[in-house]
């Protein structure tokens, strides 16, 4: 299914990312996938494969997708409504809402044994959470170390069959969080996905809303995004795919979650900024859209126009900056693109520098359950690629590779 317009986009370059994407499908190694492309409001829509691997329903334009980590960026913008409004201030302390993050300890080496630490130099901050740069992080460079292991013996994250979603309600997952120190001075260094996860306990503590009330009344009803949520009701499982985890060497196709009676078919006690929503590809769009707008949606002001700069510009130092890329090199999915070439804004990934096809400034981020998706202000575009097959193989980190350069060739 192709959804035609005469422009932005040359049509032998459609054609092109058509046969590329049809290509993966047809190699069995994804069932499945949708992918949006638009460009100066010319947008067009392709649906592949089936739902499952073994056949039965085909991908629609309407599936719902586990968005994983590409939660991040999405998630961000409840924290600026806040800030917008002179709730929350950027260099604020935020121990008056979470003071289970107060008076912390730091351990001396990250690696280090947990017993072995200093005083924190001085407290976590609005803008440590949002430049994930609290101190505390997974780190996948670092897999043996102590502090790793803790994450898991704690229960912050993980259970028996490994899910990586926070489980515990926010109050105790927020004690459990308090009893670790943290592996580097606040402000320091880049770390993965728990300051995500804060800042929703905080937009929560602050509103007097849950986190994701807030979000549904700032973010989403606003931008029309009705299928996004942190779990599919219902009424909608039946377009929610399972969430496969290949096996590389067998090719099997091993299911990690399944639709019904799965994860995300019932509301969680905790919802993750780090990496719990579920949407489709038109929601997400309009978001990203409105980002590419400066903040505005059919002319109604979502976010500030500053508020959209400081998500979508990098906020790293040069030596964070090597500590985020350092890191994406070392996971499978992100071993090329933005990963390796980008800094951090606000929850999202922001190309620092150029090595592929994409110029400096596209923004947005990729997650584990096999989705990407980001936007380029210098050639007005938003790129989306959604699958449910887990990126621990090179077949998903393939089939991500080739939709942005077939995309970017795309371009007319």
């Amino acid at each position: 299914m192709m959804e035609q317009s005469t422009s932005g986009f040359s049509e032998a370059g459609l054609r092109r990312l058509r046969e590329v994407l049809a290509r993966h499908v047809e190699s069995g190694k994804i069932p499945g996938l949708v992918a949006l492309v638009s460009r100066d409001g010319e947008t067009h829509v392709e649906a592949m494969g089936t739902m499952r691997h073994d056949g039965g329903a085909p991908m629609r334009r309407d599936t719902i997708f586990r968005m994983a980590s590409t939660t991040k960026p999405v998630a961000a913008a409840a924290t600026m409504v806040l800030l917008d409004e002179c709730r929350l201030r950027l260099d604020d302390p935020v121990d008056p809402w979470l003071p289970e993050l107060a008076g912390r300890k730091v351990l001396k080496r990250a690696d280090g044994p947990l017993d072995d630490t200093v005083p924190a130099r001085r407290p976590i901050t609005v803008r440590d959470l949002l430049t994930s740069t609290c101190g505390l992080g997974l780190d996948m460079t670092a897999k043996t170390a102590p502090m790793m292991s803790a994450f898991f013996e704690q229960g912050v994250y993980g259970q028996a069959d490994g899910w990586m979603l926070p489980e515990p309600e926010p109050d105790e997952w927020m004690r459990r969080l308090s009893t670790l120190p943290l592996m580097y001075q606040p402000g320091e260094r880049w770390l993965y996905n728990v300051s995500d996860d804060v800042l929703g306990v905080l937009v929560a503590r602050v509103s007097g809303r849950s986190f994701e009330e807030f979000l549904r009344e700032r973010i989403f009803d606003p931008l029309g995004m009705k299928d996004t949520g942190f779990h599919v009701p219902d009424g909608k499982i039946d377009r929610l795919p399972p969430l496969y985890s290949p096996d590389w060497q067998t090719g099997a196709f091993n299911v990690e979650d399944e639709a019904e009676g799965g994860h995300h078919s019932k509301p969680p006690a905790f919802q993750s900024g780090g990496g719990g929503l579920d949407s489709t590809a038109d929601d997400y769009h309009a978001y990203f859209q409105m980002l590419l707008n400066g903040g505005t949606h059919r002319g109604e002001r979502i976010l500030s126009r500053p508020a959209v700069e400081l998500m979508t510009t990098n906020r790293l130092t040069p030596e964070q900056t090597a500590a985020l890329q350092t890191w994406a090199r070392s996971v499978v999915h992100l071993s090329h693109g933005t990963g390796q070439q980008g800094g951090w804004g606000f929850g999202m990934a922001v190309r620092a520098q150029r090595g592929d096809y994409a110029p400096v400034g596209q923004f947005g981020w990729d997650g584990g359950a096999g989705t990407t998706t980001y936007a380029d202000p210098h050639n007005r575009l938003v790129g989306i690629l959604l699958t449910q097959t887990g990126m621990s193989t090179p077949d998903s980190a393939g089939a991500i590779n080739d939709f942005w350069t077939t995309l970017y060739q795309a371009i007319d």
